[in-house]
């Protein structure tokens, strides 16, 4: 099995909105609180740690069902860098959680893909 890790690398969380309303944030298990930090990937689960906390958002690939971009997410615009939207299922809900990975669209695509791949 070949590993896609990624150590962690600087990022942006933009919120969580659940069926895809800007209005209607998910507030439980850190998921509310905006912020910088660092994102990283393994084979299974998409990571966020803002700074200054010690727990993580986790993503499971499993729940992902799409993968959107944009220039804004829950309500707050991204400075015209692309924001990657991981569409998910949580608990039943429909969850849309936005992070700003990097400036360089490259660098975003390559993650894009990578999430892909692990996703099947």
């Amino acid at each position: 099995m070949k590993h896609n890790y990624i150590n962690p690398k600087s990022g942006h969380y933009l919120g969580t909105e659940i069926d895809n309303k800007w209005w209607s944030r998910y507030r439980k298990n850190g998921f509310f609180a905006r912020g910088n930090g660092e994102y990283r990937i393994d084979n299974n689960n998409f990571y966020f740690r803002r700074y200054l906390t010690k727990s993580e958002i986790v993503i499971p690939f499993k729940e992902v069902q799409e993968i959107k971009t944009g220039k804004w997410h829950s309500g707050k615009w991204a400075g015209g860098a692309l924001v990657i939207k991981l569409l998910w299922i949580k608990n039943g809900l429909k969850l849309s959680s936005g992070f700003v990975v990097s400036k360089n669209l490259e660098e975003t695509n390559v993650l894009i893909e990578t999430i892909k791949k692990n996703n099947n």
